[in-house]
Formats: C-alpha cells, structure tokens, sequence
C-alpha cells in the first residue's frame, strides 16, 4: 500500500480534507504514516513522573522523574511540574511542536471519507500497540505491559470512528469537530467522543485527538488487576486517564 501520491490526488484531497470542494462521488481513503504518528496518555494527577508516549524520540518530549540513565531532560524548557497530586491542567504536558519521522512503528490505521461538503459517512480505525508507550523508566513500562494492559492477550487498543459531529472551520485552514465511534481497551468495547483537531501540516494532513476516562474505570469496566493498581486506582490517588494521537495521514496511492 503506497503512502505516496501525484500532485492531482494531493490536491483533490487537500480541497476534501478541508471541505472546499462541492463534494466528491469517489470515496476517499486516507492512512496513518507510522514513523510521523504518535500516542500518549499521562495520568492526572501525575505525581511529576506519570505520562508516556509512542514517540520518545521526539525533542518536545521529556521523561517524569525516576527515569532510566541516559534519559534526555532539558531543564531550561522543561515546565514546572508538581508532585504534591495536584490537578493538572496542562494535557498533554508536553505537546509535539514539530513533526519528525522518528517515532516508532506503534500507531496504524485508514479514515475513509465520502461526503465531503457536510461530513456524513466518515469512518475509519486507529490502532495503537501498547507496547510501543514509553514512559523514560523500563521497569515501569514492563510492569505496565504484563502486568497491568496484558498486552501478550490484548496487543492492541483501538479507537473506531463511527461519524464526525459538531464539524467547524477554525482560523486559517484548521478543522474542529467531534469524533464519534468505540473505544476497545483491555478486550473491553466502549462508546467514546474525542474532540478532534485537523490541519495542513507540511509532513501531511495532522489530526489531534483527546479523550479521558474515570480512572476507576481501568479496574471497575475495563477489568484491569486491582492488585497491580493498588496504589493509583484503589487508594484513589489517580483521578484521570488522558489519552491522545497526533497522527499524520497520508492520501492513498494507486
């Protein structure tokens, strides 16, 4: 499946993404280009360490305390952080400021558009493997996968968009809308809403999304282990689980 396109399908794309056409009769496809797409989730509150991403390598990205050696942190940029389990307004605490092909094969997926004057009948899947999240601490990671998402059963988590809502043009050439569709963690299906932002980026067409949930939810709905999330979940010290994609599509070729 090719991720490269002439300049005629660029541009009749472009004019669809952003609605300026009149509509199209040809269904649209658009996938996500992996090593320019990334996922995160951070915990609220974070207690200054508890947030993670699929693309590490990213220099707007910087690990939590109790981070491995070796582990980039830039203190002149670095925000102020807290670790008194105070909420946490800044979601997600370190957004991507430029796109670089140098995150890890960990996120997948195709958006299918069909009407693009008022937006009906936009579908489409985004996959994230879990075991691409990086939090800057190893044994964190590992006791996260094995132990907490079960990824060797569940090794996917995947957000399936039904419908977009509420579309609207912001300033310049950006999309707001609301996607609608199912959010599948753990092995468990459930509705979900995640605001959408979508723009011309020069790597391709950017789509940011955002969606929390309960934390209690990760043991009482999602059936995590109450034991591996004794302290966080059970105690109550977590009160949010932000999760998100910053995702590069990519019109399909022939």
């Amino acid at each position: 499946m090719a991720l490269t396109t002439s300049r005629g399908q660029l541009l009749v794309a472009t004019l669809a993404l952003f609605g300026v056409t009149t509509g199209l009769s040809a269904q649209l496809r658009w996938t996500v280009e992996p090593k320019t797409s990334l996922a995160w989730w951070q915990v609220d509150p974070h207690f200054n360490h508890l947030w993670a991403t699929t693309c590490p390598a990213d220099h707007s990205w910087q690990p939590g305390e109790g981070r491995d050696p070796g582990q980039y942190v830039d203190y002149k940029t670095r925000p102020d952080l807290r670790d008194n389990g105070g909420h946490e307004t800044r979601v997600p605490l370190f957004p991507r400021m430029q796109v670089n092909a140098v995150c890890r094969t960990a996120v997948s997926g195709t958006v299918l558009l069909q009407d693009t004057l008022h937006w009906n009948g936009v579908r489409g899947e985004i996959t994230l493997n879990p075991d691409s999240l990086f939090s800057g601490l190893a044994f964190r990671d590992d006791f996260a996968r094995s132990m907490v998402l079960n990824t060797p059963r569940y090794p996917r988590i995947r957000f399936v968009i039904d419908s977009l809502i509420n579309v609207q043009k912001g300033p310049g050439d950006t999309l707001h809308a609301t996607a609608v569709g199912s959010f599948n963690l753990h092995g468990v299906t459930t509705p979900m809403q995640a605001p959408v932002l979508a723009w011309r980026d020069p790597a391709g067409f950017r789509v940011q999304a955002m969606f929390d949930i309960d934390a209690q939810d990760l043991t009482n709905k999602y059936g995590m282990s109450k034991v591996a999330l004794g302290l966080g979940v059970v105690l109550h010290r977590w009160k949010r689980l932000h999760m998100g994609v910053d995702v590069i599509l990519q019109p399909q070729g022939d």
